[in-house]
């Protein structure tokens, strides 16, 4: 949930198309990473059953580009793909379920990895699975969903067998070292969750000759405003979205008018954001008051929220301030920057952290009762907003947050005075990824009494930081990440350890000091293939989750935080 990218007004963003392959040989957890290790699975288990050769498969005759094909069903990939195999090769066809039988046509052979990609076209024989009828129109062709065709249950225990397959692939540690994953934990809402969205379209044709020319682009007519068609770079026009707020959707409606009105205000192509923010006001009259309608020419939408009325309405400034309520905390940030799009499921993911995140009570030996933790210190990594900080907040007695960007302790800073949290115990310093613990003050955050929560962007963590982790060596660990799969490398690393770099780093700093005490997925995206992950570690050897303390001196730099907010010589340099 750390910020992903920026707000881009009036750019695009596109994935690239080749295989992203690391330089250094560390898995980067890129969805053609993680395909591939559901497809060599899958062909070595084919393998296996029919005894085939290396030359046997090399041998084997493929359908031409464009045809089409009959395919079965076996999986659905972690990637939210079905997997079928024929004829030792594995066509990748999204939209279907296992049991299907259906046509698709294909696109692309990946010759040297034994995969087709292809397009879904038509379902022959349904499966048992698919009992579910997609409310979006869109659906099998629009690349924000994959899963409308299924039922909830089934989506939450694939997800499930994600996080387990993350682990299997990419942690490189032995089965005996991971436990067992627990059940997904499933959203409150699984459609009009979404409280972000960002639609876009393409600029006019000859738009770029036309700017070097120095001639005003010209537009036929208004462009499709939407997202991209599956498998394509093509953006399909898209009236609504049916995983989004009703605010959003709102929001969506009005944004497409006023471009098909000012189109010719656009000389290129634009992203366009739809946010929703809230505001509580108090109960009077009831929600209907405020139900529909619109206020100040917005359109606003009233949810009973207890002793008040929450008015939901949609920002389309990226500059504007949204404000979001979880649970009893409220939360301010600049409209384009990152916050958590699925507010519903917000509240069961921080309840859980506060029930797991300090370690369980253990018997004391004199009086047969169970001694608290010792744990009071909490180190939030890639804070953001601060988000983690200040709805963990009650749980420590004093907790400091760090990320890179100024921008984000600014807001970080400002949520912890919205929810009055005291200067002296909520903290806020910016700094270097890379330089992280060298912020902090170890005689006011002892590795021993402190757990560090670790939400880096989808990339995950690099080794620079798990070595700093490392020789700091908290108590226990909070990793939660939006992408399992760097997750699982970076866990591994913490586990088994890495190598010393050069004869001055101390090799045993860099011994795998931590045990993996739970694993669980949380359900942000419903409908969707992705799920976040939560895992909490615990140091080898802690008994009730207190370690011996080492000695840091002329290992970390103090820095003493007497405000809320420090900065760091070294902040803002890039992580």
């Amino acid at each position: 949930m750390a910020q992903k990218r920026p707000f881009n007004e009036g750019k695009r963003h596109f994935k690239k198309n080749k295989k992203q392959k690391s330089s250094t040989g560390v898995s980067e957890g890129s969805n053609e990473e993680v395909l591939l290790a559901d497809v060599r699975r899958l062909l070595q288990d084919v393998k296996i059953a029919n005894g085939s050769t290396k030359e046997e498969q090399a041998e084997k005759e493929l359908p031409e580009q464009w045809t089409e094909i009959d395919l079965d069903i076996t999986e659905i990939s972690s990637t939210g793909d079905g997997l079928a195999q024929k004829n030792g090769q594995v066509y990748v066809v999204p939209f279907t379920a296992p049991g299907d039988t259906v046509t698709a046509k294909v696109v692309r052979h990946v010759l040297e990895d034994s995969y087709t990609l292809t397009d879904f076209l038509a379902v022959k024989t349904p499966s048992k699975h698919r009992t579910e009828i997609p409310p979006c129109p869109y659906f099998s062709q629009c690349s924000g969903c994959q899963f409308q065709h299924l039922p909830y249950s089934y989506q939450l225990a694939h997800k499930r067998e994600i996080v387990e397959k993350a682990y299997t692939n990419f942690s490189g540690l032995p089965a005996a070292a991971v436990p067992v994953v627990g059940d997904t934990i499933g959203s409150p809402l699984q459609y009009g969750y979404r409280t972000k969205l960002t639609p876009h379209f393409d600029g006019p044709p000859m738009a770029r000759k036309d700017r070097r020319a120095g001639v005003k682009a010209i537009w036929p007519g208004v462009p499709p405003i939407g997202f991209m068609k599956k498998g394509t770079r093509k953006t399909m026009d898209i009236e609504d979205c049916p995983i989004g707020t009703e605010a959003v959707r709102l929001g969506m409606k009005r944004e497409r008018r006023r471009v098909g009105e000012e189109i010719e205000k656009f000389q290129r192509g634009a992203t366009l954001l739809l946010r929703e923010s809230t505001e509580r006001v108090a109960k009077e009259g009831g929600v209907e008051g405020v139900k529909s309608g619109k206020v100040e020419g917005e359109d606003v939408v009233g949810e009973d929220g207890g002793e008040f009325v929450h008015k939901k309405t949609c920002i389309t400034d990226s500059k504007a301030t949204s404000t979001e309520y979880v649970d009893e905390f409220r939360f301010d940030n600049p409209a384009g920057s990152f916050f958590q799009n699925n507010n519903s499921i917000l509240p069961l993911v921080t309840q859980y952290i506060r029930d797991n995140i300090l370690a369980p009570p253990t018997p004391d030996d004199s009086t047969g009762t169970q001694s608290q933790p010792k744990i009071t210190k909490m180190i939030d990594a890639y804070c953001g907003s601060g988000f983690f900080t200040v709805a963990l907040s009650q749980t420590f007695t004093n907790s400091i947050g760090i990320d890179i960007s100024p921008q984000s302790i600014t807001s970080a800073t400002h949520n912890a005075e919205l929810n009055n949290l005291p200067s002296d115990s909520t903290t806020f310093i910016s700094s270097d990824a890379n330089a992280l613990f060298a912020a902090i003050d170890t005689a006011n955050f002892p590795p021993a009494e402190t757990v560090v929560v670790i939400d880096p962007p989808r990339k995950g963590c690099d080794q620079g930081f798990i070595r700093q982790l490392l020789k700091y060596g908290p108590a226990r660990i909070c990793y939660v990440s939006c992408n399992v799969h760097t997750q699982a490398r970076d866990v591994g690393w913490l586990v088994a350890g890495l190598e010393a770099e050069g004869e001055g780093e101390d090799e045993r700093a860099m011994k795998g000091l931590y045990e993996i005490e739970s694993l669980r997925g949380f359900d942000f995206f419903p409908q969707t293939g992705h799920v976040e992950g939560v895992a909490v570690l615990r140091r080898k050897g802690a008994e009730g989750g207190v370690v011996e303390e080492k000695s840091t001196a002329g290992e970390v730099q103090a820095v003493a935080p007497p405000t809320h907010c420090i900065e760091a010589t070294d902040a803002g340099k890039a992580s």
